[in-house]
């Protein structure tokens, strides 16, 4: 067995026991976060079945993807890094998802090329949970505003997104993560990387993105 698969299959065992006696619905899914690994260190993933693929850079996934996915037309590839505006026409050509919609602007633009397209993209709000300054999101405070703004647009908002501050316990950050979910009546979370995919799953991530434990030492 291939170390990949090998990987992924007890990433998917440690979650299914994690949830084991738990009163929770195990609709978890894995992101394979593929950036900077080449296709052929993926193909392996795509041959057992797996369909969720994540990536930082739209030009990277051009280059990978565009190929294989019209060969392979089941595989989703969700862009978990942030999206420039000047961008989003080639994001909603190659992308399924987008996880990181985190400005005004932005939400625009993807509803302009998503017209223009004839495509109807699946949406995070990039949610800046440590209200950190270096990193992307909108703000705890703004969240019901923008996602209003979001429904303005017809955009198909189906959860949140977050990356928690990384010198701290993340679990308090997946808890609020949770509850804005739930205020805002979404379906969807996602949270949880390779360091703490296991305690994203225990506040009801449903997209675990997760890179470095399936593939290993990542491609400079």
């Amino acid at each position: 067995m291939h170390d990949t698969i090998k990987r992924y299959k007890e990433i998917i065992s440690a979650i299914e026991q994690r949830l084991k006696g738990q009163n929770i619905d195990n609709r978890s899914k894995v992101i394979a976060v593929s950036k900077t690994f080449k296709l052929e260190k993926i193909l392996p993933l795509i041959d057992y079945g797996h369909l969720d693929f994540g990536e930082n850079k739209v030009q990277e996934a051009i280059e990978k993807w565009s190929e294989i996915k019209t060969k392979k037309k089941d595989i989703q590839l969700h862009l978990i890094g942030k999206l420039q505006s000047n961008k989003a026409k080639f994001a909603v050509k190659i992308f399924d998802y987008i996880h990181s919609l985190d400005s005004e602007k932005l939400a625009k633009k993807i509803s302009e090329e998503q017209s223009k397209q004839n495509k109807n993209i699946k949406l995070f709000i990039q949610v800046n949970i440590g209200n950190e300054d270096q990193k992307s999101g909108i703000s705890i405070n703004q969240i019901n505003d923008f996602y209003q703004f979001c429904n303005q647009l017809n955009l198909n908002i189906i959860g949140l997104m977050c990356i928690p501050p990384f010198d701290q316990n993340p679990e308090g950050y997946f808890k609020e993560m949770q509850s804005l979910k739930e205020k805002l009546n979404l379906k969807e979370l996602s949270m949880g990387m390779s360091s703490d995919y296991l305690q994203a799953v225990d506040y009801s991530s449903t997209y675990l993105r997760i890179g470095s434990s399936i593939f290993g030492k990542r491609d400079q």
